[in-house]
């Protein structure tokens, strides 16, 4: 595996290794050792798939503490804008947001510290993205900032986003419960 760091500090793309044959893939998304030596959370508890269409915008969610969690997220199938936007508050880098192809072709994984959201949207129809999360669903503790809310240029026009992702607060509005730690 090759880490790779982003500009949002805690946040990294992670080059998966995979190996081709006459058979076809075998990806590894997973290894305890290199996560360790990274600082990464190891300890997932839950783990979610989700499959969309072409344009399907999902996000930007988290958790708010004490749900709060990191997460894995790669793509089995098709391609993906993965989106992470730092919400700590007093970070060097708050406000500000990463994108990223994940693709069932590029192997590229990101992992996501607690203290961002998360979101993306679909590049083509039936992309299924999978999340490992440290923590297990709570809804109670779902939030979310809305999409076009800081900044992201998703370059599309024709999106389709849920009842729910629409009525999360802008990122102005947002009053954060993550505090950045140096």
């Amino acid at each position: 595996m090759k880490i790779l760091e982003t500009k949002l500090g805690g946040v990294y793309s992670i080059e998966a290794d995979n190996f081709h044959d006459e058979r076809g893939s075998f990806i590894k998304t997973f290894h305890k050792d290199t996560f360790l030596q990274n600082n990464f959370n190891t300890v997932f508890e839950e783990s979610f798939y989700s499959i969309s269409k072409k344009n399907v915008i999902r996000g930007m969610h988290f958790q708010i503490p004490p749900a709060h969690h990191s997460k894995l997220v790669y793509v089995a199938n098709g391609a993906i804008i993965d989106v992470i936007l730092d919400i700590r508050k007093e970070s060097p880098t708050y406000g500000q947001h990463i994108s990223v192809e994940l693709s069932a072709k590029n192997h590229m994984m990101i992992y996501i510290p607690v203290g961002f959201a998360h979101g993306f949207m679909s590049l083509i129809d039936d992309s299924c993205t999978v999340y490992l999360q440290s923590t297990m669903r709570s809804a109670e503790h779902e939030s979310g900032i809305l999409f076009d809310s800081f900044g992201m240029d998703w370059n599309t026009k024709e999106t389709i986003v849920s009842k729910r992702d629409l009525t999360f607060k802008s990122l102005k509005d947002f009053e954060t419960p993550f505090i950045y730690k140096k």
